[in-house]
């Protein structure tokens, strides 16, 4: 054990970059891969390399049957992405329809229903560049961004995730604008139903709510006109005071993206510096992986050096090693002391916060708080530099607890029900920032690991009670961020161990029961992303180093010795540690259900190296 630990050491020693962060990729499929080519043919910017690279790696992910898959096991292929990547390669100029893989991709395409029954964002991204039309009626009317907090329904009870995206569509759909180039493909061909080539909503809902939104309207004072030039003006405003440096709105690759489409639609011109700037921005995401070029929808500096960081200590690298000294140093100059959106429902606290990406200067989360904070404690007793900074992360993860106990990701208390009832596909995820078993947890394992704070505060207790109301039947915790169900399970158990919680307490010994039957016989264990989208624990049917490493960290918590399956996944990470195929590969996070699976390329190796430090110094094991 001490050897292969030491070899995880020494490989994450070789990949830490010059500024002492770890930019191992963050992939999210082809989807963003896609949308440059579009981007790039829509802007009239001919960056033909990219295009070739981007349209070389959209091919080699194809499946023999021509569709595109979102994961390894899903079914037969993925309707949306399979029309983003075919129509991405058709405007990239490379391929004609005539082509045999292209042809393969029509087909899965018409089988699956055609352009009419993909999701949502696939439909804005058609309409917005000519191939559909817009609704007559958009359910979201540009004035709630006018609508006083007061009102029960308002621009700021989405969460910033979603207002970061619903404000430029909000804007085009207002427009209803529409871009096409001499480039353009003709995909009409994808239509089952001519009658159908109009933006969609599959839910009859919204049609009350936008009566209350209208009301709301109502209550503004002004005339419609006057409101309507007020509410354009400030939605412009909205994505402009929120661009980073990089130019990316928040440095998300969708946001940016549409936002670059709403500047258009507003009348700026293709060649504006603001719009230059986005995509130097988005290009600067641009990674290497197998030897293809991969779009990223963001970094994931921060919270890959943040985890990396704090694994490596748990492992015994001092504090004072080299190469924690430069990953804490590149943390430290990471924090925030900017007000972001989260001061709105939270405006009595001073920033100090860490966001996610390398360029996050207003957007900070409470993930990538707890997590760099983990990672700056060794230095905080030897510095008033990092004590400063230890403080002010500190004070602003306890103002963020919700009101139900529980820790949300970006923002307080955005979770309104209201939000449930509009027309939004996969709304829970895009518009609400609700508390998490895997946010809760890991914030609860935080302060009960590295800090002297009381068991009895009532912070600790509030998230205590809010973790067992929401166990589920199975005994098992959902994780909003991870895949899934095993991800939400370690945060929770680890979380309640570390706040006090004994190990004979109902709700634990419910989830170890859980995390037992459900291991592999390899003594592995393995999560499908379908897990995700249907809500309840779906297996893998395969064993991977991540979910294992989180399997056993969390038995290893509650655990006085080692039981004969903590033993059994010991071995299993021991044996395949250095193992390559797909389950390496297979997403491990989520950002949407059903829409956007997250490979972390450096979770392989913080998971491991943390459970089996954590089993070795538990149970003093060699």
């Amino acid at each position: 054990m001490a050897n292969s630990i030491n070899i995880l050491i020494e490989k994450l020693r070789k990949d830490q970059s010059p500024d002492g962060s770890w930019n191992y990729p963050f992939e999210t499929g082809i989807t963003t891969d896609a949308y440059m080519i579009i981007l790039l043919r829509t802007l009239e910017i001919n960056d033909e390399v990219l295009i070739q690279d981007l349209s070389e790696r959209l091919l080699s992910k194809q499946k023999a049957n021509g569709a595109w898959k979102l994961f390894h096991d899903e079914e037969d292929g993925n309707l949306s992405a399979t029309v983003e990547a075919y129509y991405a390669l058709l405007y990239g100029g490379l391929y004609k329809k005539s082509d045999t893989r292209l042809r393969a991709a029509k087909r899965f395409i018409v089988s699956k229903g055609g352009l009419e029954k993909t999701g949502m964002f696939t439909q804005v991204l058609l309409t917005l560049t000519g191939q559909m039309k817009w609704p007559a009626l958009f359910p979201f009317p540009i004035e709630i961004i006018l609508l006083p907090m007061s009102f029960p329904l308002n621009f700021f009870s989405f969460s910033v995730f979603g207002r970061a995206n619903l404000t430029p569509i909000m804007i085009l759909a207002n427009r209803r604008f529409r871009i096409k180039t001499a480039k353009s493909p003709d995909l009409n061909d994808l239509f089952i139903d001519d009658a159908q080539q109009r933006f969609s909503f599959q839910r009859e809902e919204w049609r009350s709510l936008f009566s209350i939104l209208e009301q709301g309207m109502k209550s503004l004072a002004g005339m419609p006109e006057k409101l309507h030039k007020k509410a354009i003006k400030r939605a412009k405003q909205y994505m402009l005071e929120r661009i980073e440096p990089d130019g990316t709105l928040y440095s998300y690759f969708s946001c940016t993206f549409l936002m670059i489409f709403a500047l258009l639609s507003l009348g700026h011109q293709k060649s504006d510096p603001l719009i230059l700037h986005a995509v130097r921005g988005l290009k600067l995401m641009r990674c290497e992986i197998n030897g293809f070029t991969h779009m990223q929808y963001t970094t994931a500096n921060v919270w890959n050096t943040s985890l990396i960081g704090m694994a490596l200590q748990e492992a015994g690298v001092s504090s004072s090693d080299p190469m924690i000294k430069k990953a804490n140093q590149y943390l430290l100059k990471r924090q925030q002391f900017k007000y972001g959106d989260w001061a709105v429902q939270n405006p009595n606290t001073l920033p100090g916060g860490w966001g996610f990406s390398d360029v996050n200067t207003i957007n900070p989360d409470v993930d990538d708080t707890t997590a760099s904070l983990r990672s700056i404690a060794g230095r905080v007793p030897k510095s008033t530099t990092y004590l400063q900074a230890w403080e002010r992360g500190i004070h602003w993860l306890f103002s963020m607890q919700n009101k139900d106990g529980g820790w949300p990701a970006f923002e307080k208390n955005t979770n309104s029900k209201l939000l449930q009832l509009l027309p939004i596909e996969k709304g829970e995820f895009l518009l609400a920032d609700p508390s998490s078993a895997d946010l809760t947890g890991r914030t609860l394992e935080f302060l009960g690991s590295y800090t002297n704070l009381s068991k009895n505060s009532s912070a600790v207790w509030s998230g205590m009670e809010w973790l067992l109301k929401n166990q589920e039947k199975n005994g098992s915790w959902y994780g909003r961020w991870g895949i899934c169900y095993i991800y939400g399970t370690w945060g929770a158990l680890t979380g309640l161990k570390a706040a006090g919680a004994d190990a004979s307490h109902p709700s634990i010994k419910k989830a170890v029961a859980w995390l037992r039957s459900i291991q592999n016989e390899d003594g592995g264990w393995g999560e499908s992303c379908r897990s995700d989208i249907a809500k309840t624990y779906v297996p893998l049917g395969t064993s991977t180093l991540t979910h294992t490493a989180w399997a056993l960290d969390a038995l290893i918590s509650v655990a006085d010795r080692p039981s004969a399956k903590m033993k059994k996944a010991v071995e299993f990470l021991l044996v395949n540690l250095n193992k390559k195929d797909w389950t390496t590969d297979y997403p491990k996070g989520q950002g949407m259900a059903g829409g956007l699976y997250i490979h972390y390329h450096s979770y392989r190796y913080i998971f491991p190296l943390l459970a089996l430090a954590h089993y070795r110094k538990k149970f003093n094991a060699e």
